[in-house]
């Protein structure tokens, strides 16, 4: 469901939850699970940030939540974490930062499916924690 490198980059599928009040709260999941249509487990592998929004507003997926970057900005400091990396949404460069830098979407594969023109990307992260990224641009094959 998520990672943490460092204890300073929050790693994650998808996005944040308004019901993750603490870490334990991850780790008390019990698994196997089955995805379920609400709540925290749903929210990490559904919700999206979104521009223009404040706090916290219902998903157009029609399950999770968008949220705004007061809400990356207030989980960074409640958890006191630097960065969120998470995928979940094709990104037109491989990579989209969100809420001033403090959040990175990732997004590894070109030509998502054969019907976006998308790069994809890949993040290092150095010792220092310094993150780069690498582009794979999309190749079309010819026929």
């Amino acid at each position: 469901l998520s990672a943490t490198i460092d204890e300073k980059i929050f790693c994650v599928h998808a996005g944040l939850s308004p019901d993750l009040t603490s870490m334990s709260a991850i780790n008390n999941v019990k698994r196997p699970i089955e995805v379920p249509e609400e709540g925290l487990v749903c929210d990490l592998l559904w919700s999206d940030p979104e521009p223009g929004v404040t706090g916290w507003a219902e998903n157009d997926r029609g399950v999770s939540y968008t949220f705004g970057a007061d809400v990356v900005q207030d989980f960074l400091e409640k958890f006191d974490y630097d960065l969120v990396v998470r995928a979940h949404q094709v990104v037109e460069d491989g990579y989209e930062f969100f809420a001033q830098r403090q959040m990175v979407t990732i997004f590894s594969a070109p030509h998502y499916c054969g019907e976006f023109d998308n790069a994809g990307a890949m993040m290092s992260i150095r010792d220092d924690l310094m993150c780069s990224f690498q582009l794979l641009k999309p190749s079309i094959k010819k026929k």
